[in-house]
């Protein structure tokens, strides 16, 4: 592995994974910036190499364009139109899906044989698309899925039991937007039950939050990326180092045909393979009504192509 990256979209998501990437340990070597506004891109690239005398690691920053895709290893995708106040992720859909197919076909053409990780809207859906226009293994293509909403649950949980979140072992899944869920029958704190220490209304409101968390900040400063932008990068290390995580990113499940967020065990070959739960039947349900939201949408993307 050259661990050489490049990330599509010089957004505010783009960007707070580029910055996350540069201030902590990364085994990246290389990045790339690539945006259909070249000057941003480069401007952004300026600006992140500024800050390479004071940052714990050191990686080449460039911008550039798809056709120096050809011998990155990973490709982070967070480019699109973005999701505005009041705007569900599903409103996203046709606006990002003829985005998506051009660009696809462009980072093909050059040779790409790599990792593709998508971040951008409706993130299952798009990973599902990137998927069908690449031609790559599923495994090669993941959407970052439920990480930050399992972050935003575990970080709940954590407040509630005055621990660190690192000790909450917890996981929201299914689509990344309003039909996901918690699975609370597999969650633990220190392997301890976390419905034996917090109460069923408590763990409701919870999982709500952690579900609805995402409108509340774009209702109050517009957008999302200081979250997303952290786990991208955690999810980064975890390809290039081969860590074998468990995460739950949007992986292919084999008996819906949709991607959806649920854990997979994630290292250099992207996913290795898809843990397999004991969940409860009310779980189950919820995890079937998530099921059919992600299937509709990709009949309407694909109906529209």
């Amino acid at each position: 592995m050259a661990n050489k990256v490049m990330v599509v979209g010089t957004g505010n998501v783009g960007m707070s994974y580029a910055y996350a990437l540069v201030h902590q340990r990364t085994a990246v070597n290389e990045l790339v910036l690539v945006d259909i506004n070249t000057a941003d891109a480069e401007g952004e690239a300026i600006d992140l190499r500024d800050a390479l005398t004071v940052s714990p690691s050191y990686l080449k920053i460039t911008d550039g364009s798809y056709a120096d895709a050809a011998d990155c290893d990973l490709i982070v995708i967070t480019a699109g139109v973005p999701q505005k106040p009041g705007e569900s992720r599903m409103d996203l859909l046709k606006k990002n899906a003829a985005i998506f197919k051009d660009m696809i076909g462009q980072i093909m053409a050059s040779g790409f044989h790599g990792i593709f990780l998508v971040a951008s809207n409706p993130m299952d859906v798009m990973t599902y698309l990137v998927w069908r226009y690449s031609g790559l293994p599923k495994e090669h293509v993941i959407g970052s899925g439920t990480v930050l909403d399992s972050s935003r649950l575990r970080y709940r949980v954590s407040q509630r039991l005055r621990i660190n979140p690192k000790n909450v072992h917890a996981y929201q899944v299914g689509e990344h937007g309003d039909s996901e869920f918690a699975l609370w029958s597999c969650a633990n704190a220190g392997g301890q039950p976390i419905t034996d220490l917090i109460g069923a209304q408590e763990l409701s409101e919870i999982e709500d939050y952690a579900r609805k968390e995402a409108y509340t900040i774009i209702e109050k400063k517009g957008a999302t990326y200081y979250g997303i932008g952290s786990c991208l990068a955690s999810i980064t290390n975890c390809i290039m180092n081969d860590e074998r995580r468990i995460l739950p990113v949007s992986n292919y499940d084999e008996f819906s045909g949709t991607y959806n967020g649920f854990p997979a065990v994630v290292g250099a070959d992207g996913i290795i393979r898809r843990i397999g739960l004991r969940i409860s039947d009310v779980e189950q349900e919820k995890f079937q009504n998530s099921i059919k939201v992600l299937k509709e949408a990709i009949a309407e993307a694909e109906s529209g192509e």
